[in-house]
């Protein structure tokens, strides 16, 4: 079983960040990864996730994660070199080992997430046809979404394109 470092494109990364995929595919072009290869996911030199190789799809790799660390990467300017580099056995561990433990385990905290928008409408219905049109127009680079631990609403925080955003307008007008 081989051991690899895939780079993901600037594009790709900012989609995965903003949204759960199970998989992410990359272009591969003539590579040697195989399917059941390890694989660490390196974005902005980081490294972000821990996937295994499905079979290639022509010069398409498609990669399913085992765990994900977006949101605390780890720096990893030595697999920058190129798209997809193999990695020595060590290293890889190293890696691997500090990703973390199983996402699915039971140290998972429980999250509330709130999109609250004001909406005028005649009927119930009316209002979350509104509300969807207004969610899939606005999206992720738009439109807050609120989160906080469940059973502590006072840690709600806003975020915008899946990064802390301040929504009060009055800690704005004192920048």
């Amino acid at each position: 079983m081989g051991q690899w470092a895939v780079i993901i494109p600037a594009d790709r990364w900012a989609d995965e960040r903003l949204f759960h995929h199970d998989t992410v595919t990359v272009s591969a072009g003539a590579t040697a990864v195989a399917a059941d290869d390890e694989v660490l996911l390196v974005a902005d030199g980081n490294v972000v996730a821990l996937a295994r190789a499905a079979k290639p799809h022509g010069d398409e790799l498609v990669l399913t994660y085992l765990r994900r660390s977006f949101d605390n990467p780890l720096p990893a300017p030595t697999l920058t070199d190129g798209e997809i580099t193999p990695v020595d056995p060590e290293t890889f561990r190293r890696f691997a080992t500090a990703l973390g433990a199983d996402p699915t385990g039971p140290h998972r905290p429980t999250w509330l997430v709130s999109v609250a928008l004001p909406i005028e409408a005649t009927t119930p219905a009316e209002a979350v046809r509104q509300f969807w049109s207004h969610v899939l127009e606005l999206g992720p680079a738009e439109l807050p979404t609120y989160v906080w631990p469940s059973g502590d609403e006072l840690a709600m925080q806003a975020f915008v394109l899946g990064a802390e955003a301040n929504q009060d307008p009055e800690e704005e007008d004192e920048d």
